[in-house]
């Protein structure tokens, strides 16, 4: 079933339904969610968001062509909505973006129109709780152009749990260079994004949630990482979201040939990825 909306929800009311909700939620992987797929069409980009954007990031402005995150940015709204729900068994408040998955088929023009469908992919075990998937499509004249599975988790007992992600025994990658993040990037990264979850924006608020400080969004920290390592037209993007960037704070990107990593103090990987050519 598809649900068409006339323009992208306001993520503030989703984010303030989600987190009156969250209490009510018992989540578990065999619970029912929602099949809705929700449906943006004839999207256009507001260009100017769209440089505010390539600015925090680190993208270069004033290309036509959109950087391979930005179509997560105008899809997450839409997820937002199926999230916040009443029918989505997982609470929204200290749900945890452990993944993400893209394909990029080939480069799409920012004064393009384009139509948008995101829906949750299922539910799965994990070690630590349950993990839902959402899917991301945008479409130029039909075709699937861009696509992404994003994982999220919502932390709770589990009796039998699933196995964990294997260790991962590789050197780490030779650094590139030295990033002084200062304690706006969440307030910049948000004002351009529409996300402005409180985890995200101040000290005093991130507390409320047990971060001792402000932490960078996830999806900044990918943004960023592709900014400097570049993709082609056609690229497939896998990264995991290992641990949170505190702000402000010191990083150091690392990159080798197709895969990167973003490490803090003790080489301690805060978001690991690799780029390669889409699946034929």
């Amino acid at each position: 079933m598809s649900d068409v909306l006339a323009q992208p929800p306001a993520l503030a009311p989703l984010l303030a339904r989600g987190a009156l909700l969250s209490p009510f939620k018992r989540p578990r992987p065999d619970a029912h969610f929602p099949r809705t797929r929700l449906v943006l069409p004839a999207l256009r980009i507001d260009l100017a968001r769209l440089a505010a954007y390539e600015r925090v990031c680190g993208f270069a402005t004033g290309e036509d062509a959109l950087p391979l995150t930005y179509p997560h940015v105008l899809g997450f709204p839409l997820a937002m909505r199926l999230m916040s729900g009443r029918g989505f068994p997982l609470p929204l408040l200290g749900l945890v973006h452990t993944s993400i998955e893209i394909t990029q088929r080939r480069a799409s023009a920012a004064t393009g129109e384009y139509e948008l469908a995101v829906y949750v992919g299922g539910l799965e075990p994990h070690r630590r709780g349950t993990e839902a998937s959402v899917i991301t499509e945008m479409r130029a004249a039909g075709d699937v152009v861009w696509e992404s599975r994003s994982t999220y988790l919502a932390r709770h007992r589990t009796h039998d749990p699933a196995p964990g992600r294997t260790a991962d025994d590789r050197a780490p990658l030779p650094a590139v260079a030295e990033w002084r993040l200062g304690g706006d990037v969440g307030r910049r990264y948000g004002a351009a994004s529409g996300d402005r979850n409180p985890i995200h924006l101040h000290p005093l608020t991130a507390r409320l949630f047990g971060f001792p400080r402000a932490i960078a969004h996830g999806m900044w920290t990918v943004a960023r990482c592709l900014a400097a390592h570049g993709t082609p037209e056609r690229a497939r993007v896998e990264a995991e979201f290992r641990a949170p960037v505190l702000l402000p704070g010191t990083v150091t990107y690392a990159a080798d040939s197709g895969r990167f990593e973003l490490r803090g103090s003790g080489d301690r990987v805060h978001v690991s990825g690799r780029v390669g050519p889409p699946a034929t």
